[in-house]
């Protein structure tokens, strides 16, 4: 393939990349985005494979590994649980990380193309930032992925004088990046390198755990712009346009979806980063320590069901406790049910709901639930007032009144879905456990608000033949 038709096929597959994005910003559309995306994915790999920079003799290497990468990719994908989709997103962010920082490496050890002046300068300071930001990506992710997993705590690991200890982190690598810079041998500047390495590694494990429970849907979405960035700097160290402007694609609106998260927690981004919020969740708040007062009042599936038969406008609230219940289509079938009886329902979703941004969405279309009654949390949350029943299923800290009735809570400000204004709330859990953000829910002792306890799949599924019957 020549370079001009080389060119022409980048360009092609930024396109369809920017339409990817564009088509999955809607449920509606995200079908049509997804097949962009991998049909631009296609073009851009075939377009570098047979491109003027490989030989030959590199294509069946090439190839092998394709094959091998493509066949763990594509057994992950077919055989993970929508559960667990958060952690593979984090276990894939690492692998950005890790290739940023072998490119790195491997530009730094590559003597075919010798350069001198600021030329030098330029592609050592890509090289220097690009492993920068490939590690932290990469010993992050691993982090993140434990925590998602649950293979380590939410709580937040905070170190004395944690914050001393990243600026002393960043005077460092500068340091040591002047050294490299100015390294007179290759294994002057290789060892300034493995130092860097070994700091930023550090780093991003302390950063994130040293971030709570409470803010991983935003260290995921934080984790995908770093990725990002991680791949546009391979792109300068390879001299690939492609992968500068497609990671400098991912990098932006991973950030920019990082600042919504953010919003709809009612925090600001160097407080996340700073960490301390939320922990892994299922502890009870002992009595006297700031328990509500009021009475928990608990419901069976038979009466929840007769409940949802009498209305005719009813809001499901989905959250982490769903997706663990595997309960999706239960759900959809309950839902598809009382629409055919004529019942309003519809689909209440927050920004942060689940362990990554999007996570409700992915499931509810998983189950086939329309698009159409699926409503984001500002579009729904006047309605709560007019609306008989809501179930809120395996969420918490999303649906807490008192990020607006207690200033003093760890929450307080944080936008919530009002359901306890509905004329009754059901809340579905396992137990009274406080949510993620480890604080209690008001919403418990609510005099219209009933308890569904237990499996949410098995108490669902005795809603479902309640109402069959």
């Amino acid at each position: 393939m020549s370079a001009s038709l080389s060119t022409v096929s980048y360009i092609g597959a930024t396109i369809l990349f920017i339409l990817s994005l564009g088509g999955l910003s809607n449920p509606e559309t995200s079908r049509r985005g997804n097949y962009f995306g991998m049909i631009g994915m296609a073009l851009a790999v075939i377009a570098t494979v047979f491109g003027p920079q490989v030989t030959w003799g590199g294509v069946p290497w090439i190839i092998i590994a394709m094959t091998i990468g493509g066949g763990v990719g594509l057994y992950a994908a077919r055989t993970v649980q929508m559960t667990q989709m958060p952690e593979l997103v984090a276990l894939m962010h690492s692998l950005v990380g890790l290739a940023a920082c072998l490119v790195g490496f491997a530009s730094y050890a590559d003597t075919s193309v010798v350069f001198t002046g600021p030329e030098k300068s330029i592609h050592e300071m890509e090289i220097y930032i690009g492993i920068l930001i490939g590690a932290v990506t990469f010993s992050g992710s691993l982090i993140a992925f434990g925590k998602l997993s649950g293979k380590i705590g939410g709580k937040p690991l905070l170190l004395p004088g944690r914050h001393w200890l990243n600026l002393a982190g960043l005077i460092i690598v500068i340091w040591v990046g002047n050294g490299f810079l100015n390294a007179e041998s290759a294994w002057g500047g290789g060892f300034a390198l493995i130092v860097m390495t070994a700091i930023a590694l550090a780093f991003g494990v302390h950063m994130v755990m040293a971030i709570g429970g409470a803010d991983m849907p935003v260290v995921v979405s934080m984790l995908n712009s770093y990725s990002g960035w991680a791949a546009a700097a391979t792109g300068f160290m390879l001299s690939n346009d492609l992968l500068i402007v497609t990671g400098a694609l991912v990098g932006s609106s991973g950030a920019i979806l990082s600042y919504i998260m953010c919003r709809a927690m009612n925090r600001n981004f160097i407080s996340v980063i700073a960490g301390g919020f939320g922990t892994g969740g299922g502890t009870v708040v002992a009595a006297g320590d700031g328990q509500p007062a009021g009475e928990v009042i608990s419901i069976s599936a038979l009466e929840t069901a007769e409940l949802l038969k009498d209305s005719k406008c009813v809001i499901i609230v989905p959250g982490y406790g769903m997706a663990v219940a595997q309960a999706q289509h239960t759900v959809y079938e309950i839902t598809k049910h009382l629409r055919e009886k004529g019942v309003n329902v519809r689909f209440g979703i927050h920004p942060v709901a689940g362990r990554m941004p999007g996570h409700m969405n992915v499931l509810l279309a998983e189950a086939k639930v329309p698009y159409d009654i699926v409503m984001e949390m500002d579009e729904i949350n006047d309605d709560f007032p007019e609306t008989d029943v809501t179930m809120v299923i395996g969420a918490n800290d999303i649906v807490n009144p008192a990020a607006q009735e207690d200033p003093t809570s760890p929450i307080a400000g944080m936008p919530v879905l009002e359901v306890w204004k509905a004329k009754t709330s059901i809340v579905m859990k396992r137990s009274m456990a406080s949510g993620y953000a480890g604080v209690d829910n008001p919403l418990f002792y609510k005099e219209n608000n009933r308890m569904l306890f237990g499996d949410a799949k098995k108490m669902l599924d005795e809603v479902l033949s309640a109402l069959r019957a």
